[in-house]
């Protein structure tokens, strides 16, 4: 969300990462069941849901089993997770999967009336641009629920590598949760709700905290990274860094998960394109203007 982000590096990892995602991230399994939780908010049963950074699917399996009756889109940047997402949804019928850039979604503007997305939009580093595409989509009184990493996400490792190898992006930094709030706000949504959960998880070994991301796809994608392979003797460091923090014999990893759901506009609210406001009515409305 706040430094620059190379898109292929993230499709490769994750695509990388996607026969095993399922079974392998445990706390993404945690966060998405707290998110689904807050599915309670929504009034009435959507017609659209959109999955946003559906991963494997086991959030749009979800979504379906709660609204039957719904059309479910899984939307992913990584093609070898929709095919999971294929084994995950198949007992469905009603249900498409679609290889998208969230930043810039095939669907007509405000068509959908859920969008959910558990641990995607940190992987994007233009908050604002994602939430006005989010606006533009989703239909007057529509409800946008979503999870995303703050602040203090992996704050152990970014020391490590800072003190190993000063200078070199090696760990994103996340939005504060005051800044995600605040983009909402810009970007017209209304009522906005945020919280947040701190985790740790903790390892024997640094090495081991970075399979577990590797395996999960989470790699250094920043535009700004080093090409080339971090050398033994600077992994060596980082390591010795990192045991600063070790305490009960063991290495922590602490993840700030914010977590936040807002309503979109009114019919009639304007939005911004660019500098320029535009007022939006539902057809009926239009029809009586008319005449």
């Amino acid at each position: 969300m706040i430094q620059s982000l190379d898109p292929r590096q993230i499709r490769r990892a994750f695509s990388r990462a996607a026969p095993v995602y399922a079974a392998t991230a445990v706390l993404q399994a945690e966060v998405r069941a707290r998110l689904l939780e807050r599915l309670d908010y929504v009034e009435r049963p959507p017609a659209r849901i959109l999955d946003l950074g559906c991963g494997p699917g086991q959030a749009a399996r979800r979504l379906k089993q709660r609204w039957p009756a719904a059309e479910v889109v899984a939307i992913d940047l990584a093609l070898p997770m929709l095919r999971e997402a294929r084994r995950e949804l198949r007992p469905f019928r009603r249900f498409a999967r679609v290889c998208a850039d969230v930043r810039a979604l095939p669907v007509a503007e405000a068509s959908c009336d859920v969008l959910f997305s558990s641990l995607c939009f940190q992987w994007i580093d233009a908050l604002p641009a994602l939430l006005a595409e989010l606006r533009r989509v989703l239909r007057p009184d529509g409800m946008l629920l979503f999870s995303t990493f703050g602040q203090g996400t992996l704050a152990e490792l970014r020391a490590a590598f800072e003190a190993a190898d000063p200078g070199q992006p090696h760990v994103s930094r996340f939005a504060h949760i005051q800044q995600i709030g605040d983009a909402l706000l810009e970007a017209g949504f209304r009522d906005p709700v945020l919280d947040s959960d701190r985790f740790v998880l903790t390892y024997p070994h640094a090495r081991d905290l970075m399979l577990d991301l590797r395996a999960i796809g989470a790699v250094n994608a920043l535009a700004g990274r080093r090409r080339a392979l971090t050398g033994p003797r600077r992994m060596q460091r980082v390591f010795e860094a990192y045991e600063a923090f070790r305490r009960d014999g063991r290495l922590p990893a602490s993840y700030e998960v914010v977590y936040a759901h807002a309503w979109g506009p009114r019919p009639g609210q304007p939005r911004r394109v660019g500098g320029t406001e535009v007022v939006s009515f539902p057809v009926s409305a239009l029809r009586r203007r008319r005449a």
